[in-house]
């Protein structure tokens, strides 16, 4: 799929989780049923975060992506990894949960929020390893960039 098409499809995917949003929230107006109602909201945050998902591809398939600055970097990866500190916390205790659960309907959403968390950790470590650290813009790198792309490096006329 080309660009252009991709990008088209990402318009029309935004626009559908958007409407799955729309629909969600009207469904459960009425609802008395707390987990019934807890769920489907549950399930109409995943289809909000689709969208944003969806949005930031889109953004950087159509628009510059700049570096993390080095200043941001130790605010966002102090952040990252905390939250993978408290999801590892949370992936025991629900693990724990998951070994003798009280019932069923425990047993059901303890598992489905236990996966949730699984992958939520996962993800951040990638992030923090593949995406955070090979995008931090620092002043090494820029001198670097300095050095190797300047015309004339240092020489009469640089």
């Amino acid at each position: 799929m080309d660009e252009e098409k991709l990008v088209e499809f990402l318009d029309e995917q935004i626009a559908l989780e958007k409407q799955i949003v729309e629909i969600s929230e009207a469904s459960v107006v009425n609802i008395k049923n707390i987990l019934v109602r807890e769920l489907i909201r549950g399930i109409t945050m995943d289809s909000k975060k689709h969208a944003l998902l969806l949005g930031a591809l889109k953004g950087m398939l159509t628009g510059p992506t700049p570096l993390i600055e080095e200043e941001n970097f130790d605010e966002i990866k102090t952040t990252i990894e905390k939250h993978i500190e408290l999801e590892a916390k949370a992936i025991k205790t629900y693990k724990e949960i998951l070994k003798d659960p009280p019932s069923d309907s425990v047993k059901t959403v303890i598992s489905e929020i236990y996966k949730d968390e699984v992958r939520h950790h996962t993800f951040l470590k990638t992030l923090l390893k593949a995406l955070i650290e090979k995008e931090t813009l620092t002043e090494d790198i820029l001198e670097d960039w300095m050095y190797k792309y300047a015309p004339f490096h240092g020489t009469p006329g640089g």
